[in-house]
């Protein structure tokens, strides 16, 4: 089952799990320091909870399709590509507790996707492999990237501005 996931920076963390607890009558799935997310059924969604700064208001930190599989993640990349969009891709990366494969492309409003699959938990947040990320993705993948992160177009591709994970 694929579930299209929404990622919001919020400045309470507490009051907004309390929020979509009763908004989508479910109980996180995961709840670590910082960070929440809901594996809901019904609708189809993977609502992730990034803690953010006192006192701004809640924004989009990132948009992504959950997966089941590498396999699915590949396929993904290699549509991206054949339909001509820059991609970065991610192998056994550790974000947002979770060690996961994923690739990332922007929307023209700058929008950051990830199609992603999450392999197993991890007990860390994580960091990106990108070299400058601060979080779990940087705000821009430089053309020398690792050897575990391709980059594929004709530029680099900025990612989400924060912790950019679906785990």
């Amino acid at each position: 089952m694929s579930r299209a996931q929404l990622a919001l920076r919020v400045s309470d963390l507490e009051a907004s799990i309390t929020f979509y607890s009763k908004l989508f009558g479910t109980e996180p799935a995961k709840r670590r320091e910082g960070y929440a997310n809901f594996a809901i059924a019904d609708p189809p969604l993977k609502l992730v909870l990034i803690e953010g700064e006192p006192g701004q208001e809640t924004r989009l930190d990132h948009l992504g399709v959950e997966v089941e599989s590498t396999d699915l993640v590949d396929a993904a990349t290699n549509r991206l590509k054949d339909a001509g969009l820059a991609t970065f891709e991610e192998n056994d990366t550790s974000c947002c507790y979770a060690l996961q494969d994923k690739v990332w492309v922007h929307a023209p409003g700058k929008e950051p996707w990830e199609v992603y699959v999450v392999k197993a938990d991890a007990d860390q947040l994580g960091r990106s492999s990108v070299p400058g990320g601060d979080a779990c993705c940087s705000s821009t993948v430089p053309s020398d990237a690792p050897s575990d992160a391709a980059v594929s177009g004709a530029e680099a591709v900025p990612v989400a501005a924060g912790c950019g994970c679906g785990g």
